[in-house]
């Protein structure tokens, strides 16, 4: 690790300042940490945000609820009225890392972190995200890669968050130079799907401060499968949303993750549940909407039906 500058912002102002031209946030510090041991990233300054104020706060509200960049995954977890309003999302929270992790680890961050790819964490390897010109995983080992992509890059998003936010059809609040910019789950990626050398949508210099979620009487769940049954990274997951009228679905929403380089959703699995009954034929005709135009690779065939499973059985937890 070279050395870099520490300087502790005061304000998202403060913190766009002291950023400087090759400065890093640094909130839990997990995933910017690793990076800069293995040399991925040498910021010549790490800019501290985790004591901004008021950015560590969930604030409910009868309209919307707002959570500072700064709520830790472990607050998300433990908060006993988001256990009932928004299950899905503290499912979510629960499957982060370990325990240990999840006192650190941040929203803002678990949302910004970088792809887990092998080839673009190893020190010696330059590939297609990391500047180079060949995405190894292609051709090499890709177990844990996407099933879609729109790009050249294979690398999934891992954000357990991120799908479940998308379900809630939350909001992300950025601060841009001076601007403050109101992007969807959807937005906040889409530049990984057509960039094979961006993570997500967020400019040098943007800062996450809020994400707002709408109450909207919508029930929602979460599942994942992983390896281990303990902090362990998802081999897919499945968040899902949905009113109810009666036994009637209606608004559905279904995302997937790690399955493509961005939180993967298809309209017309949601629309297909719309008026329907939820049960195993409507949950199945969803699942396999969502998964029609899959392109599995020589090792990650195998998702395609954890995929679907996951999916008929989280909307089935809706119904409960």
């Amino acid at each position: 690790m070279n050395s870099f500058q520490y300087v502790t912002a005061t304000s998202p102002e403060s913190a766009h300042e002291l950023l400087a031209k090759n400065g890093r946030y640094l909130g839990g510090g997990i995933d910017l940490l690793g990076e800069m041991k293995d040399y991925i990233t040498e910021p010549s300054v790490v800019v501290n945000v985790k004591d901004l104020p008021g950015l560590d706060k969930i604030q409910s509200g009868d309209k919307v609820w707002t959570f500072g960049t700064n709520v830790t995954v472990a607050q998300l977890e433990d908060h006993p009225e988001l256990k009932k309003v928004f299950p899905g999302l503290q499912m979510a929270a629960a499957e982060v890392g370990s325990r240990q992790i999840r006192n650190v680890a941040t929203l803002g961050g678990n949302l910004a972190q970088h792809s887990r790819c092998w080839y673009y964490r190893h020190r010696d390897v330059k590939c297609l995200k990391r500047g180079g010109n060949t995405c190894y995983a292609r051709d090499g080992e890709n177990k844990y890669h996407s099933l879609f992509t729109g790009n050249p890059c294979i690398s999934p998003v891992v954000s357990n968050l991120a799908i479940s936010l998308g379900t809630l059809e939350a909001v992300v609040i950025v601060e841009r130079g001076g601007k403050t910019l109101r992007l969807s789950i959807s937005e906040l990626y889409q530049k990984a799907w057509e960039n094979p050398t961006a993570h997500n949508s967020l400019e040098p210099g943007d800062l996450i401060t809020k994400i707002e979620i709408p109450v909207q009487q919508r029930r929602s769940a979460y599942l994942q499968m992983s390896e281990k049954s303990m902090f362990d990274w998802a081999l897919v997951s499945c968040a899902a949303s949905a009113k109810f009228d009666g036994s009637k679905v209606s608004q559905a929403r279904i995302f997937l993750g790690q399955v493509a380089n961005v939180p993967f959703m298809v309209q017309e699995a949601n629309e297909s549940l719309e008026g329907a009954s939820l049960d195993e034929n409507s949950a199945n005709k969803a699942a396999d909407l969502l998964l029609e135009k899959a392109q599995p690779h020589s090792q990650n065939g195998y998702k395609v039906q954890i995929a679907k499973t996951l999916v008929r059985r989280t909307l089935l937890q809706l119904k409960a």
